[in-house]
């Protein structure tokens, strides 16, 4: 195993990580302490970046798409692609959204309606609240998210089919930054990008753990600990490196199909049992608010009013889903082979966003329309036992709520391994060096396993001690690196925009 490993990019982060664990095992207040203060710093210094960073990348995937590069084919004239369309969308639907869709569709935009940022002029719990909700709901869940991940996606996709350069995040810089980015360099950008995303999914593994444990929770006599903590954890990263190390065919197209239709299931229940007319009349007026606040709203860093509600919420949103951008952008990027650049943005950019903007309207709406005629119980259920507890709790108001609770329980958990097989797939791949996607496939596995063995000590002792906020800041201060890294890579697909000739040949 360590005679095909890249040391420069396993190691730092493999160091940092097993550093923070004995920090906050040594001295937690300490370690909680300062974590929050580089926490802090990060995300009220940077905040203007992110925003504008999010927001260029969108305008730029949107002129990508209606340039003559959308013509030119990933991996070239004749390149054939390895997966139907219909699979490709179903994996990368299933390996972006995670199991955070589910819970945070129907927690998220509460928070919204009660609490809209200040310096908006809006009053809780009103009307007007209510849109805001949804505008909030569309930008941090559409199809800015997907375009922070399709961007980069994109050009490995093109740097590494067309191009034929190495496995590595800095293949995506050469283009432009040539021989500054490769040997050490390059070892470098790509052992910070992998701490991004490793931290990033022990956040979400720990987030995750909790989730799973209050839906399992209801149906067995559990408790919130340790010891069941850890066994949750423990049944998660064996089932996602089990999955990646059966290759991208046989575990993570599977899981992904089983993943896709389970949610299909989910939203036509919903749809049909829940409050329908007002989903859909909410859907589309929310959609109406979003399209009116977007510009507004996308820029919001909230310096005019010293309002702290942009890193709160969406600064938050940008800094979490660029830390996961780089490493998950290689994966999306190897399986979009034999597709044009047109079309491999409708898999990853249109498609999933417009998936997303119906499923906000059928779970937001529910859940708002609930709460609006229970006089607040839902944002009670939120506070009180937090987002775990409150998607159980909508279904068990809903016809078959039993039955249905145990079914998402199970979804829930499918959804999150879908997501971190994906990743631990590229991680594996990422470390290993002279990675070749046709003779290789399925390599690296004694380093997947490695990984998620790691991952999943971190989440579990870091939720058992520290909790997720730890986790989660940890993740946000991979953000600005990762961050760094994409919009570098940006100017590699506006190079190509102007010349699209550069990948012919």
């Amino acid at each position: 195993m360590f005679k095909s490993l890249r040391p420069l990019v396993f190691f730092p982060t493999f160091i940092i990580l097993v550093g923070a664990l004995i920090f906050s095992l040594v001295d937690l207040a300490l370690f909680t302490q300062y974590t929050k203060i580089a926490n802090n710093f990060v995300l009220s210094h940077f905040s203007w970046l992110f925003s504008l960073g999010s927001f260029y990348l969108l305008v730029l995937i949107a002129i990508t798409y209606f340039s003559k590069l959308g013509n030119i084919r990933i991996g070239g004239e004749n390149a054939t692609p390895k997966l139907k369309k219909s699979r490709w969308f179903m994996i990368v639907l299933c390996t972006t959204l995670a199991v955070g869709v589910l819970f945070w569709t129907t927690a998220e935009p509460l928070y919204h309606l009660y609490s809209p940022p200040e310096s908006w002029g809006i009053e809780g719990n009103s009307p007007n609240a209510v849109l805001f909700a949804f505008s909030a709901m569309f930008l941090h869940w559409g199809p800015t998210p997907y375009a922070i991940y399709a961007v980069p996606a994109l050009i490995f996709a093109l740097v590494f089919h067309n191009l034929k350069l190495p496995y590595s995040i800095s293949s995506s810089l050469r283009p432009v930054f040539g021989k500054y980015v490769t040997g050490r360099m390059g070892d470098v950008i790509d052992a910070l990008a992998l701490y991004s995303l490793v931290v990033g999914m022990a956040s979400s593994l720990g987030t995750g753990a909790l989730t799973l444990l209050g839906g399992a929770s209801q149906f067995l006599p559990m408790e919130k600990n340790a010891v069941t903590l850890g066994i949750i954890i423990a049944i998660i990263v064996i089932t996602f490196v089990l999955s990646a190390a059966r290759g991208l065919i046989k575990g993570i197209a599977r899981l992904s199909m089983v993943n896709f239709w389970l949610l299909i299931a989910l939203f036509v229940f919903t749809l049909i049992f829940g409050p329908t007319l007002y989903m859909l009349g909410i859907g589309v007026e929310g959609l109406g608010a979003f399209l009116q606040n977007f510009f507004r709203l996308s820029l919001f860093t909230g310096q005019a009013a010293s309002d702290p509600w942009p890193q709160w919420w969406s600064v938050f949103y940008w800094a979490v889903w660029f830390a996961w951008a780089p490493i998950t952008a290689m994966f999306l990027g190897k399986i979009a082979r034999g597709y044009t650049v047109r079309e491999f943005i409708q898999v990853n950019v249109i498609f999933p966003s417009l998936f997303v903007l119906l499923w906000i309207s059928v779970f937001s709406g529910t859940a708002i329309f609930m709460d609006q005629k229970s006089g607040g119980e839902l944002y009670e259920i939120l506070n009180s036992g937090g987002i775990e507890l409150l998607l159980y709790h909508i279904f068990g108001e809903l016809p078959l709520g039993t039955l249905t609770s145990l079914i998402l329980v199970f979804i829930a958990f499918i959804s999150y391994v879908t997501a971190a097989d994906s990743s631990t797939d590229a991680i594996g791949d990422l470390c290993v060096k002279n990675f070749n996607a046709e003779s290789q496939e399925g390599t690296g596995m004694p380093i997947k396993i490695l990984w998620g063995t790691i991952i999943g000590l971190v989440a579990w002792i870091m939720v058992s001690t520290v909790g997720v906020a730890g986790v989660k800041s940890l993740s946000n201060l991979g953000g600005l690196p990762a961050t760094l890294i994409i919009l570098c890579c940006s100017f590699t697909l506006v190079k190509w925009i102007k010349n699209p000739a550069l990948l012919k040949g």
